[in-house]
């Protein structure tokens, strides 16, 4: 298209001749800090910065500076930047929980792009969820969208030793349980993992779900893994700039992106980067967006076979710099190309399709991208369970490590299954005040249970399904008990814990009628997690039910409970998903 034959969506703010005043009145005011009429009503793209950036949200920090590249791409190509800020996101900040602000952020920048006169938008993401947040909202609106990752710090190291940002969390609280280090030498060991600006340096759920808005088509080949203090990263941010002015022309939107196609590459690639287990939520809620079927059932039938390539922390051993100079994301789709697993006909953000982009993307270092016969794990997918206690739950395989198979997966008589004592703690205030208490009795054969920390309980849901063992048991060499939660973990976690169950336990989830030295049977082979109690007694523990639920503290968490689903449909809000192509209803007029 040309501007002789497309007419831009911020022309009817700035240059509708039929409606002067109106006219007149919206161009006023962006008048008075330097833009001119001349700019406004040249019929030249006006191109939104979706802003995540600030000092609350410092793994998004950098977009500050990285946007000022972004206006450059902007300006060289004929558009006119308008950076603006969407509600912030920090995983490591907010309290109760980031997923509280998912759907916020989302709703937030659904209703800049409606309301304000914008053609065109890039969405700068990095942390968690601002990623999801921001593909979510520019899938209902359908405006051209291109995402910009603000990228993953540089690997940390203390001591000499490779260190994960969120994975040395995991390892040292065990040490500081056991009494091998202090307070001060655990702060200054996670200090250590935080090395420059960026998001988290492992394959927890900003690389992953940055990778995977790569794998998607929605941002530009090669961008998703180079390291925030990286020049290329500015040259991206420039790039970038200049792409979405192209993509206006173009009236490259989401809706011919996002098909069912790509997010089935997308779930095939999460496998084989050993990907986080809060993908499944996101990708699911970005499908719900977009309007895609799409449902765990997909994630079972098309990643459980998958292998993983990637040897990353927190289920290997490389960190994200270590990634992107082995070859990065286009390595990976290169070989599951070839093998026949992913669609290379998908189209992305820059015009061409993913064969095009990644057909001769080479990988530098076969021990960080292993070759595809020579896999860290054979078979990384999620697996997806149900039984009686709730209709789905994940387990993500590839973060079964020999130790814990060999102790709860190798019976003779019955591999892959095993069975355990039941301790409940009604949320992480629960755990953390009874874990070590000797009256529970807690032996290497129980199964920790999590429950009320789903998105209605938490609200939000929080990650805590991962416990730790007590002390004791730690103290004995057994580093991880079997564990299941309707909550979630964080995605820099390695235990192999059941999580994500849904229904959760204060919707009416199995979760919620569990009794302390009940017993669960967990059968892998068959998908299947069993209370071993027949249905009469189960009905009579229904019928004693009490509330659990905490009250809300404010009025957000009050309409989060009331709308937001369950784990297994991505914590969306269903009524908002129906709202699609937003972009195409012209909103009234102000005055």
């Amino acid at each position: 298209m040309t501007k002789s034959t497309f007419k831009l969506r911020s022309q009817q703010w700035f240059d509708d001749d039929s409606n002067p005043d109106m006219t007149a009145l919206y161009l006023e005011k962006y008048l008075n800090y330097g833009l001119t009429i001349e700019e406004l009503q040249s019929a030249r793209p006006i191109i939104g910065i979706a802003q995540t950036g600030s000092d609350l949200v410092p793994c998004n920090r950098i977009h500050l500076q990285l946007s000022e590249r972004l206006k450059a791409g902007i300006r060289d190509a004929g558009g006119i930047p308008i950076e603006f800020p969407v509600h912030p996101i920090q995983e490591t900040g907010r309290r109760p929980t980031a997923a509280l602000d998912r759907n916020l952020q989302c709703i937030s920048l659904i209703e800049i792009l409606h309301g304000y006169p914008i053609d065109g938008v890039i969405l700068t993401t990095g942390c968690d969820k601002t990623t999801p947040a921001l593909l979510m909202g520019a899938a209902s609106v359908n405006l051209p969208a291109i995402a910009f990752s603000g990228g993953p710090m540089l690997n940390g190291v203390y001591r000499g030793q490779c260190v994960g940002s969120g994975t040395i969390i995991w390892q040292a609280r065990k040490l500081l349980a056991q009494g091998e280090i202090d307070y001060a030498e655990f702060i200054r060991r996670v200090a250590s993992s935080a090395p420059s600006a960026g998001h988290c340096n492992t394959m927890g759920t900003a690389l992953t779900m940055n990778c995977l808005a790569e794998a998607l088509g929605m941002m530009l080949p090669g961008s998703a893994t180079v390291p925030a203090p990286y020049r290329e990263r500015a040259q991206l941010a420039y790039h970038t700039g200049k792409r979405i002015v192209e993509m206006v022309w173009q009236d490259l939107t989401p809706a011919k992106i996002l098909t069912r196609r790509a997010f089935e590459n997308a779930i095939v690639v999460c496998s084989a980067l050993g990907g986080s287990t809060n993908a499944p939520i996101h990708i699911n809620a970005i499908a719900q967006h977009a309007g895609i079927e799409l449902d765990l059932s997909d994630w079972q039938q098309l990643g459980q076979h998958v292998p993983q390539l990637v040897n990353m922390q927190p289920v290997g051993h490389y960190l994200s710099e270590d990634f992107h100079n082995a070859g990065g994301l286009p390595a990976v789709l290169n070989q599951l190309l070839n093998a026949g697993l992913i669609h290379g006909d998908t189209l992305t953000v820059n015009g061409q399709s993913l064969a095009q982009n990644c057909t001769e993307a080479p990988c530098h270092n076969s021990d960080v991208i292993r070759p595809f016969d020579q896999p860290l794990k054979q078979q990384a997918g999620l697996k997806v369970l149900t039984g009686n206690l709730f209709q789905s739950a994940i387990l993500k395989v590839s973060a079964i490590d020999e130790e814990f198979r060999q102790r709860y997966l190798t019976d003779p008589t019955q591999p892959g299954c095993f069975e355990g004592r039941v301790i409940v703690f009604d949320g992480p205030e629960h755990y953390h005040a009874d874990i070590n208490n000797p009256a529970l009795n807690i032996d290497e054969h129980c199964i920790l249970v999590m429950r009320y920390s789903g998105p209605k309980a938490y609200p939000g849901s929080a990650e805590v399904v991962n416990m730790q063992p007590p002390t004791a048991l730690l103290n004995q060499g057994i580093n991880a008990l079997p564990t299941i939660g309707d909550g979630r973990q964080s995605g820099t976690s390695g235990a192999p814990s059941i999580l994500n169950a849904s229904p959760e336990a204060s919707a009416g989830g199995g979760l919620a009628l569990l009794q302390n030295g009940d017993f669960i049977r967990v059968d892998l082979n068959q998908g299947l997690v069993n209370v071993l109690l027949d249905e009469t007694q189960l009905a009579a523990r229904r019928a004693a039910l009490t509330e659990m639920t905490p009250a809300s503290q404010t009025w957000w968490q009050q309409c989060y409970r009331i709308e937001v689903s369950e784990l297994s449909e991505g914590g969306v809000f269903k009524n908002m998903t129906q709202y699609r192509n937003i972009a195409s209803k012209t909103p009234r007029h102000s005055h």
